[in-house]
């Protein structure tokens, strides 16, 4: 069977994880990625180690599966051409260098919409290609100035960055999610467009709840560790062993935790029988739920619970995490040529994810690129 994209040539002018993680959901939807890199040096992410898979960096292997990599230098006149040439061809480039960056090299929107008009062009930036321009568009930064790191941390007065550039990941999701609906419009109308996407508004748009609350309600949410502003039970919880985590998101689910936990009385309590008065009465629930889980261990709870239809779970590490998901069938893992690389989430019934190579060497593909480019 066919991916979805096949015969989309995509011109991949990215680097580090954004905008390389849009192109590589593209090209595990069939489509064909060309990843232009500089010589000698390559994607930013190739020397981000450890950790090491032989001789790549993880990071960059995480982003890049399924891409020829064509080494040019962009202020070398042949090289150049050869860019413009691909430009010229593809269906879709990709670019996350400092807004009009590629203009310089005849590789700005401008510039190839008049040679090739049903090109989508996607830019990702950091702050868009305003005011913000000239901010360096890094995940870390993002998080702590989008909002992110004021409401994730142990307590208040302690912001802490989540545990991977989900900036970064959300970004590219959103980017991916604007190529696919131009390449529709194009489609319809035979009209490429520029899209663009960047690190700041992708954020507060993916706060959901939290954003909202201040933009329909100017409520400025805070730190609260693991617990939830507008869901109770539903954070950390201590056992005799390890830690479970509960999320109870109804009455029902609440009940039923009462009666496992012998504390049938608590469901009909005026201060916990809905939802607002557990917010409202949270720490006075949060002392009689502890008590009553420190009786058995983790592993006990959510065999007992679970059941029950009582969302709950351990604190898995990484290997817990991919032991689980192999338990539940879910395949997590792919090999691609003796790599082992993350599954894409995604299965479809018609028209099914490749995985036709391993993440490139650096200029693994120049020659035969650069031969295809050739005229006649």
């Amino acid at each position: 069977m066919s991916g979805a994209l096949d015969g989309v040539l995509v011109a991949d002018f990215s680097r580090v994880l954004a905008a390389p993680y849009a192109t590589m959901l593209l090209a595990d939807l069939g489509a064909e990625v060309i990843k232009v890199e500089q010589p000698g040096r390559g994607d930013d992410t190739r020397s981000w180690g450890p950790p090491w898979a032989g001789d790549d960096s993880t990071y960059y292997l995480s982003v890049n599966r399924s891409k020829r990599s064509v080494a040019l230098d962009l202020a070398d006149p042949e090289d150049r051409a050869a860019a413009v040439a691909l430009a010229t061809r593809a269906d879709v480039l990709v670019e996350n260098f400092r807004p009009g960056g590629l203009g310089r090299y005849g590789l700005g929107w401008s510039d190839l919409s008049e040679v090739n008009p049903r090109l989508v062009y996607c830019s990702v930036t950091g702050f868009g290609s305003g005011a913000g321009a000239d901010l360096p568009g890094y995940d870390l930064l993002a998080q702590a100035v989008g909002g992110l790191m004021s409401i994730t941390g142990p307590a208040p007065g302690e912001p802490t960055k989540a545990g991977v550039a989900v900036v970064d990941v959300l970004t590219g999701l959103h980017a991916t999610v604007a190529i696919l609906a131009a390449l529709r419009h194009r489609d319809a109308t035979g009209i490429g467009q520029r899209v663009e996407v960047n690190l700041l508004s992708a954020l507060l748009s993916s706060l959901a709840n939290q954003s909202t609350a201040y933009s329909a309600a100017g409520v400025v949410p805070g730190i609260m560790g693991n617990r939830h502003p507008s869901v109770v039970p539903y954070e950390l919880y201590p056992t005799a062993t390890d830690p479970i985590v509960l999320a109870v998101g109804n009455d029902r689910q609440f009940a039923a935790l009462c009666a496992a936990l012998g504390l049938e009385r608590l469901a009909s309590d005026e201060r916990f029988a809905t939802n607002s008065d557990r917010v409202a009465n949270r720490d006075v629930l949060a002392s009689l739920l502890v008590e009553a889980l420190r009786s058995r261990p983790a592993e006990e709870w959510f065999e007992a619970l679970t059941p029950l239809g009582v969302p709950c779970g351990p604190v898995n590490d990484m290997a817990g995490a991919f032991a689980m998901a192999e338990r539940l069938g879910l395949d997590p893992v792919v090999d691609v040529e003796g790599v082992s690389l993350v599954a894409n989430p995604v299965t479809y019934g018609a028209s099914p994810v490749t995985y036709r190579r391993r993440p490139p060497r650096l200029g693994e593909h120049t020659d035969e690129v650069r031969a295809w480019l050739q005229p006649g």
